[in-house]
């Protein structure tokens, strides 16, 4: 049976040798986050830290350390989710597969909210300073709660059905915040809690809101799941758990959850303050900025409550798994939700939003001789217009009937594809001065900066080279060329020479002293950054590099570039200019002494010896 709350989680997880508790004294500021990526790193087991430096709640992460232990986890409600995620792509499906019945109904039957008067997480009351103090990298701008249920009812229609559940930064300490008594709530365009802020505003109210740490492991798959609208995140939570989740009504609040392990209500007030800074999912802090903020009325927490966390940095990270659970589950009903579409892929080493990789329809000319992008064009536009999938910045998308058999999760291979059939001269589609998500610093400011499709199909354009030619001729201050992957060269160039947001010539210099016929030409794509072997040293790090350090409408370049009619393209290589920029964010690193600290843990009659 599904787990109804994290207790029940962690006993069975324990008992099956899936958890391991750490019972030496760890300090919330720093050293768990540190055990944490590296238990991750290796692949080991969930961690329950049971003895807090001055504090008296519990600790776990690594829950989802793992696809299987994830998988594990909702062993009993997958079969019956992922048959009614079918049902949406194909209605005939059930009647085909009458044995699928059983299944469904359970999960329909689990997926509405069985409403209480009360519950165990309003046992106990305790403040914000009581919690843990959790802080992941050394220049966060405070403690935060990584794994925040953040929970709303629409103004004008509350209740249930018209709730959001997400995943919100919460930071709970720090900048200006009074002390117990406000938190800073982060939260990203595109994202619903937005629209009922929206309408609390417009009918001059406070939006309430309620955010739950713990309680059912599901609750918090579902505050991330990319749900259509009309399906409440907490609905979702029942079908992932097979039982119906118990909310709490108080008075004309927003429910509940009754199992949560914490609960901290309050309403939005009307003026922001400085949030973060943030280590973030990209690799990098997310700076200071003002987001909105929490007044606190109460916090709550249940008897034996457990502080659940996670840590984000550079991925992959635990939420890869989130990811990785969403893309199975989701996965099929892609094409009901956009037709034509067969397969999306957000890449999780490029930071997810950076770039998009997706397999289109392209039919609208059946019978000409030389298939060319049309159709994947409508098949992009419908992609970007598609929730959070909007914010996606460059999206690479290729014809299906080019080859039926390319696996889009096989990044090398559908690259490859890509690279052998583009056309720079037609297949280049810019969006500039538009949205992008709030946590990439490459644009021209928060949430603004550009995009851009690269569609291509039809036939086999050219082979793509694996070696560095021997007589490549480069300019001057551009060494160390280096393969990343077929047809896709690494170049060290100079560091970047003047002020946030200018145009460093150098990379034009490049552009434009590379002639049509030299040897680079045969690479399609070129990448311009300061450490050409890091670059090249792995597909994560090409990845990471490329996309996360680059903004399309000002990074792109190319040899022997035209406009026609404003469409931009060129005639020989495309080069990214992924160096680092001063508008950039700074990378997130370590604190070493905290790495020395907790070597001991891992060394030989250490708790955690052997799994690193």
């Amino acid at each position: 049976m599904g787990y109804r709350n994290l207790q029940q989680c962690v006993r069975d997880l324990e008992r099956r040798r899936m958890l391991v508790r750490v019972s030496e004294e760890i300090d919330a500021d720093l050293e768990a986050a540190e055990i944490h990526r590296r238990v991750y790193a290796a692949g080991g087991p969930a961690l329950l830290f049971d003895n807090v430096r001055n504090c008296r709640f519990p600790m776990v992460s690594n829950l989802f350390g793992t696809m299987d232990r994830t998988r594990f986890m909702f062993r009993d409600a997958l079969a019956g989710v992922q048959a009614l995620i079918r049902l949406k792509k194909d209605p005939a499906e059930l009647l085909r597969h009458p044995s699928n019945a059983p299944a469904v109904l359970r999960t329909l039957f689990s997926m509405r909210p069985a409403k209480r008067s009360t519950g165990p997480v309003l046992a106990h009351e305790t403040s914000l300073d009581q919690l843990p103090a959790l802080k992941s990298w050394p220049e966060d701008g405070g403690a935060f709660i990584t794994l925040p249920e953040v929970y709303t009812e629409h103004p004008e229609r509350p209740g249930y059905i018209h709730s959001n559940l997400g995943m919100y930064r919460v930071q709970i300490s720090g900048n200006q915040y009074a002390s117990n008594r406000q938190v800073g709530l982060h939260y990203q365009i595109h994202r619903s809690i937005g629209l009922h802020h929206a309408a609390a505003l417009a009918q001059g109210e406070p939006l309430r809101v309620n955010i739950f740490v713990g309680g059912p492991p599901s609750m918090a798959v579902a505050a991330v799941m990319p749900l259509p609208e009309g399906i409440p995140e907490v609905a979702f939570a029942g079908a992932l758990s097979r039982h119906a989740i118990r909310m709490i009504r108080q008075g004309d609040g927003p429910m509940i959850c009754s199992e949560a392990d914490f609960c901290i209500t309050g309403t939005i007030a009307p003026e922001e303050l400085p949030e973060g800074p943030f280590g973030d999912h990209l690799g990098y802090y997310s700076l200071t900025h003002d987001f909105p903020v929490l007044n606190v009325e109460h916090v709550y927490h249940r008897e034996n409550a457990i502080w659940p966390f996670t840590v984000v940095g550079r991925p992959p990270q635990e939420d890869t798994s989130f990811g990785e659970l969403i893309h199975e589950l989701t996965g099929p009903a892609i094409p009901a939700v956009l037709p034509g579409v067969h397969a999306v892929h957000a890449v999780d080493e490029s930071g997810v939003h950076p770039l998009l990789l997706a397999i289109g329809n392209e039919r609208y000319v059946p019978y000409a001789e030389e298939r060319q992008p049309q159709e994947l064009l409508t098949n992009a536009n419908a992609i970007l217009g598609q929730g959070q999938l909007s914010l996606a910045k460059y999206l690479l998308i290729t014809a299906y009937q080019d080859n039926p058999g390319l696996d889009i999760n096989d990044i090398e291979a559908f690259l490859r594809h890509v690279l052998e059939r583009v056309d720079w001269t037609r297949d280049l589609h810019f969006q500039t001065r538009t949205t992008i998500d709030t946590l990439d610093y490459t644009g021209t400011g928060l949430n603004k900066g550009s995009k851009l499709v690269i569609a291509a199909a039809g036939r086999v354009q050219r082979e793509l080279p694996s070696q560095v030619p021997a007589d490549l001729w480069l300019p001057d201050g551009f060494e160390n060329p280096r393969v990343c992957l077929p047809g896709v060269i690494a170049i060290a160039a100079p560091g970047w020479s003047v002020a946030p947001h200018q145009t460093d010539p150098a990379a034009e210099r490049f552009s434009r002293q590379i002639l049509v016929d030299s040897v680079l030409n045969r690479f399609p794509l070129v990448v311009l950054t300061e450490d050409s072997e890091f670059c090249a040293r792995s597909l994560s790090n090409f990845l990471w590099v490329t996309f996360t350090r680059s903004n399309p409408a000002a990074d792109i370049h190319g040899v022997a570039d035209f406009t026609e009619q404003k469409h931009w393209g060129c005639h020989g290589s495309l080069i990214i200019d992924a160096r680092i920029k001063p508008h950039m964010a700074p990378a997130l690193e370590s604190d070493p002494d905290v790495s020395k600290r907790v070597d001991q843990l891992f060394a030989r009659g250490g708790t955690l010896h052997g799994i690193c």
